[in-house]
């Protein structure tokens, strides 16, 4: 691997870490603030919401100014909004403060990243390059839960002051060896040739755009729910429990994107690859409505992890492969759609909760098969345009 790639590649791992980290315990402060289950729904939405704006707008800043200034600006600003959380000591205005702040950065790293790995590799590598993403965000969401599990501990806002030093240490550190991956002269042909950000929003590409907001949704909500569920399925489960299973479910997803996606799916294959993932993940939720112990209810997360970790780098692949404008633009719309399905994910999520326990993981069962068809919809329409551009 080439070290400006590593570099971004471990950098964006170090911040999905700390994202991680207060996945576990997030739900019990909204609880001992005196909230209900729907706060925390509204909490990650917020977040969300803002990303969603901003996050096109972080991508097409990137093409006139380079990717290396605001991926910094990103995880600086990601360190703050951590620190703000660890310092809110139970006070719920604060909290949403410090979820706004952090929606407002969120784009300028995860958005800007994918377009610097776009910019390094080529078509025939590029499943490859988006495996690494895959594979750094599983990896991050594999260690950072069962940190959060482990510090909470020693409190429940000890892993936000944990994950504002290690976001932290990583800006400084990518201070020092981030490369910038657009040189100006390329900048310019950028501008030039870019288009609308919602004009890649059209023919077949908007089949994978909606694909992949149905992937974010359906993941947004079992993130959201997951800690109430199993809080009914098994009595006795803590915070440091669901830490754990994170783990084991970020490790499987994570194994599958750094060695099956990056090794074995090449371009071309990238549609099976998503087809037996939206399967794996429909099998997933169903069998999550079976939890009855810690172990099984692990087991059952795993499989959603693996299907999970099928999807996201071939459908970014794709993204980046297909779409006719820039990198930096497809890639923000695309993370985009990524927080549209995060923001109404969660409300509708805790919404449904509270009607019935089971209905989140149904709603996700339903969507990832559901999701089948927007597959089907893409390829066709992407065989046929290969067809016209042959030549007689």
């Amino acid at each position: 691997m080439k070290k400006p790639l590593f570099v971004v590649v471990l950098m964006l791992m170090m911040v999905f870490i700390g994202f991680g980290i207060i996945i576990p315990v997030l739900p019990r402060l909204i609880t001992d603030a005196g909230a209900n289950e729907f706060h925390l729904g509204l909490m990650l939405s917020i977040y969300s919401l803002i990303s969603f704006v901003l996050s096109p707008l972080w991508g097409g800043l990137s093409e006139r100014v380079g990717r290396r200034p605001v991926i910094l600006i990103g995880i600086f600003g990601f360190s703050l909004s951590y620190l703000l959380f660890a310092l809110a000591d139970g006070q719920l205005w604060l909290m949403y403060v410090s979820r706004i702040l952090g929606g407002l950065f969120a784009g300028a790293v995860t958005a800007v990243i994918v377009a610097y790995v776009a910019d390094m590799t080529t078509e025939e590598t590029r499943t490859k390059g988006m495996g690494l993403v895959g594979a750094a965000i599983g990896l991050g969401f594999t260690f950072g839960p069962a940190f959060g599990g482990l510090l909470s501990r020693y409190g429940l806002f000890v892993p936000f002051a944990a994950a504002s030093l290690l976001t932290l240490i990583t800006a400084i550190l990518g201070v020092f060896w981030l490369k910038e991956s657009l040189p100006k002269e390329k900048r310019q042909q950028q501008r030039a040739a870019q288009a609308s950000r919602w004009t890649a929003f059209a023919g077949r590409m908007k089949y994978l755009y909606v694909l992949s907001f149905f992937v974010t949704f359906t993941l947004a909500g079992l993130e959201a729910t997951l800690l109430y569920f199993q809080a009914v399925r098994i009595p006795d489960v803590t915070t440091e429990d669901i830490g754990w299973m994170f783990f084991f479910c970020g490790l499987a997803g994570a194994l599958v994107q750094g060695g099956v996606v990056r090794r074995y799916i090449k371009k071309g294959g990238e549609h099976k690859a998503i087809f037996a993932g939206l399967l794996l993940s429909a099998l997933g939720f169903v069998l999550l409505l079976f939890s009855s112990s810690f172990w099984n209810a692990t087991i059952y997360l795993c499989i959603f992890g693996i299907g999970n970790a099928l999807i996201r780098p071939c459908v970014t692949s794709l993204i980046t492969q297909k779409s006719t404008v820039s990198h930096g633009v497809a890639s923000g719309l695309n993370s985009s759609m990524d927080s549209f399905g995060r923001i109404t994910g969660p409300l509708l999520a805790t919404a449904v909760f509270s009607l019935h326990v089971n209905l989140p993981f149904v709603i996700g069962a339903v969507l990832s098969v559901g999701a089948l068809g927007l597959l089907f919809k893409f390829v066709a329409l992407d065989r046929a345009d290969n067809r016209e551009r042959m030549p007689a």
